[in-house]
């Protein structure tokens, strides 16, 4: 229609909402699917931060509030990045978003000119070349293969750099593979980001508290402080405190970038939810003796997941690091028949076959940048997560 504008043609929805979405209504259908596609812990939100939303509205705090959030939850904020990151900001470098999807979107729409580019190691979350795109900004694609334990190198970040880059993403733990960074390759990619001062870095660090065999988290800008001015420093609390709907991002940056990314939200959403700040406030400044169970819970389903798709032949399957997430790969199957006689010919023919003949929604690799693989989420439960890979196996065992 002549009325959408062009900007639209280049971007497409997220592929992982879209499998989702199709697995519902095929539920709505009556069919019996099982989806591994979305990444939502299946974990109750904590207690105590749904009481503080209640505590919260019943004070009367249901009206607008600062763009970029409350004073309040900015000092939780402040407080969680020295707690637990070792980094320091003022309230002035803070900005809350609905969402870190919104942080990430508001910086790359209130810094990238036409043409500047965007470095993005593959595989990455499906939005970040779409966001990129739609700040008319150009990703410059990473393939870091299984071979690099799906991570970024220095000699490739060397390579990749132009006059023209203008961000590094980052995201550890990594959705969609579990690639956690240690603090000595943080520190190596540092090294090529100080010969260049005009990088700036954007890390996603969602997955920070889902962390497994006894991993260390680390970011970048406290691995190098010389890099805390250009950089990022992203997080929620969606995936640790399973606290998806509530749509609360946040992030720690250099005071002009800030500023500018609350230009773009007043412009936008203006202020996230102010029952859901006040919920936040309860899950940074709380009791976090959950977080660890949870992780456990999370690395056992990872070990139970990995343990049945390695036993499917023509799969297999890199342990993921952290997140809850596995990628496995799944090249032995391009090129085999289907029982209908057609060819499975991508890893795109590969996921919409296993959601039509064995009912199991996962998200095909060419989304992330990286094929030929899948990704299946383990935030569900342990009786789902092998009826979902018996299936796999059944169907697998149908090509020819």
């Amino acid at each position: 229609m002549g009325f959408i504008a062009p900007r639209l043609d280049v971007i497409k929805p997220s592929p992982s909402m879209a499998v989702t979405a199709r697995a519902i209504d095929m539920r709505a259908a009556g069919i019996d699917v099982i989806s591994l596609s979305a990444g939502e812990p299946d974990f109750p939100t904590p207690a105590h931060v749904v009481e503080a939303a209640y505590a919260a509205m019943r004070r009367g705090e249901t009206r607008y509030t600062a763009v970029d959030g409350t004073v309040a939850l900015k000092k939780a904020v402040a407080d969680k990045f020295r707690r637990e990151n070792g980094l320091d900001y003022r309230p002035s470098e803070i900005t809350v978003a609905g969402g870190a999807k919104q942080i990430i979107y508001n910086a790359l729409l209130a810094t990238l000119a036409p043409g500047d580019e965007v470095i993005v190691p593959a595989p990455y979350w499906v939005s970040y070349t779409d966001i990129v795109l739609l700040g008319e900004g150009k990703p410059v694609v990473v393939a870091c293969g299984e071979e690099l334990g799906f991570k970024l190198t220095p000699s490739a970040l060397r390579a990749a750099i132009t006059g023209r880059t203008k961000w590094l993403l980052m995201n550890t733990p990594s959705n969609p593979t579990g690639a956690v960074y240690s603090r000595d390759e943080l520190a190596a990619l540092a090294a090529v980001l100080l010969d260049h001062p005009h990088v700036h870095v954007l890390t996603d660090d969602i997955y920070e508290h889902i962390l497994f065999d006894g991993r260390a988290f680390h970011t970048i800008a406290s691995v190098e402080p010389r890099l805390k001015e250009r950089t990022l420093t992203v997080n929620g609390v969606s995936k640790a405190y399973a606290m998806t709907g509530w749509r609360i991002g946040y992030a720690g940056g250099p005071e002009p970038l800030i500023r500018a990314m609350a230009t773009v939200q007043s412009q936008s959403t203006s202020n996230p939810s102010s029952i859901s700040q006040a919920a936040t406030i309860a899950a940074l400044d709380g009791p976090q003796e959950f977080l660890a169970p949870r992780a456990l819970e999370f690395q056992a389903r990872r070990d139970r997941a990995l343990e049945l798709l390695r036993a499917i032949p023509g799969l297999s399957c890199r342990t993921p690091e952290g997140a809850f997430y596995l990628y496995p790969d799944c090249s032995a199957l391009i090129g085999r028949r289907r029982p209908d006689g057609s060819v499975v010919g991508s890893d795109d023919d590969l996921s919409l076959y296993l959601l039509d003949h064995a009912r199991v929604a996962v998200v095909q690799g060419s989304a992330y940048g990286l094929s030929p693989h899948f990704r299946i989420s383990i935030a569900t439960s342990m009786d789902l997560i092998e009826k979902a890979i018996g299936r796999i196996a059944e169907a697998v065992e149908a090509l020819r």
